[in-house]
């Protein structure tokens, strides 16, 4: 009951849900087939596939919410008893932001971390069930999950791959075929994976999107911030090719590099001119240069992203949360959507406001609280515990594997870890106590 009226509540707050410019930009590549971004096409299909239903995000925001609800109130039945702890730690966890809120943001980030939740419930429910043999149903499910999920986020795979270790490792007592069952789940989440993304795909692609963007997008942040931590870095390679553009991005990095986000490249016109004129080839070389020739610089500014992204030393710089609608003015007019601050949208401005103030707001809040529970559910260890322990797990690699691609220290990019401690979290006060349920 806490549950149903926590996602009732999650939908009056937030319908017809909070677009920014990433969220308006995915609606228009869902609903005109055309691909206006380089971010995975995942998202956008499946925003697609709700606008049909209902123009606009609202189908979608009911369905996404739908599926972590629905998750959570299944974790009941992967104990034998509901203690009283429960519904009170169901009620806290709706105050967060994290739920109350973020469920009604239409970001790739939230789908995902859904999707991610649904997964390992599934898993957890399978490992229940091994001993009466293969539960088809939620293993199927369970593969369905991941796969969309990696197709959703690049480096979704961390927590896919988590999720199959959870599986093989909570199989091995079915027929000695640990091996057998891991090879197999990944063979599953691939397919699953791959066929989303070649149904996803749009068939057309703007002139104005270039290809594989996203990896150069990397490697201009990480050139540049080499060179801000080594001032006296040299960009030979790009020298070669063009020099005044070497000079341009060599003075460039000591004025304009941020750890906090990779924005600023962008603010100066001459910078982002060099950056994008010189050759695809000469900025991959030049990258893989300041790596293996230069790998102290290349660290520190990789440490100092990280930092920004896990402990942001000031979060508001860090788009911590988002109400209303803002996007493109073209593309919401196309869309038949305009601008959004409302009434509404101003409470949960303060409301955010207010829960930034306490360490419910804080990832590494979240990942201590983790530890701490990773560390009873190994103490218990019932079969499903492993599977929530891997969840909890698998979301601090994944938010480690950003150490290595973020560009920004945006707050929902680890939105994935908080929402698995949540769901551990809820998964212990269900049962707090250390009786091994066994396998049904």
């Amino acid at each position: 009951m806490v549950l149903l009226i926590g996602f009732a509540a999650v939908l009056w707050v937030n319908l017809p849900g909070h677009l920014t410019y990433d969220s308006v930009i995915a609606l228009a590549q869902g609903r005109s087939h055309v691909r206006e971004t380089w971010a995975p096409a995942a998202f956008a299909w499946a925003l697609g596939l709700a606008d049909r239903i209902r123009p606009g995000a609202s189908v979608y925001v009911i369905i996404s919410s739908a599926i972590l609800f629905a998750s959570l109130a299944a974790l009941p039945r992967l104990r034998p008893r509901t203690a009283w702890t429960a519904p009170i730690a169901a009620a806290a966890v709706l105050l967060t932001p994290q739920i109350l809120v973020y469920q009604g943001v239409v970001w790739r980030d939230v789908l995902f971390a859904n999707l991610t939740v649904a997964a390992f419930v599934l898993l957890a429910r399978a490992a229940r069930r091994w001993s009466i043999g293969a539960p088809w149903a939620s293993l199927i499910g369970a593969a369905l999950c991941l796969g969309f999920a990696a197709a959703v986020r690049q480096n979704g795979v961390v927590l896919a791959l988590a999720g199959i270790a959870a599986l093989a490792w909570t199989a091995r007592g079915f027929g000695g075929r640990t091996l057998v069952w891991g090879v197999a789940g990944l063979a599953a989440v691939a397919l699953v994976t791959l066929a989303v993304v070649e149904i996803a795909e749009p068939p057309r692609t703007d002139r104005q999107v270039r290809p594989h963007a996203e990896i150069l997008i990397l490697q201009h942040y990480d050139v540049v911030g080499a060179v801000a931590h080594a001032p006296g870095l040299k960009l030979d390679r790009l020298a070669q090719d063009d020099a005044p553009a070497a000079r341009t991005i060599e003075r460039g990095a000591r004025t304009h590099y941020s750890a906090s986000r990779i924005d600023g490249l962008d603010a100066d016109v001459e910078l982002r001119k060099a950056l994008w004129r010189v050759p695809d080839a000469a900025m991959h070389g030049q990258w893989l240069d300041v790596v293996t020739d230069h790998p102290g610089a290349y660290l520190a500014h990789r440490f100092d992203v990280f930092r920004w992204l896990i402990a942001p030393p000031d979060l508001k710089q860090c788009l911590p949360f988002a109400v209303g609608v803002v996007g493109p003015p073209e593309m919401l007019k196309t869309l038949g959507l305009g601008p959004r601050t409302d009434a509404r949208d101003l409470n949960l401005h303060r409301y955010f406001g207010l829960a930034m103030k306490t360490p419910v707001y804080a990832h590494l809040f979240w990942l201590g609280l983790g530890s701490v529970i990773v560390g009873f559910l190994m103490l218990r260890r019932d079969p499903a515990d492993y599977v929530i322990a891997a969840l909890v797990l698998g979301a601090a690699a994944f938010a480690a594997s950003f150490f290595l691609i973020s560009v920004a220290c945006d707050y929902r990019y680890l939105y994935p870890l908080d929402l698995a401690v949540i769901t551990a979290l809820l998964y212990v006060a269900i049962d707090p106590s250390l009786q091994r349920s066994g396998r049904l």
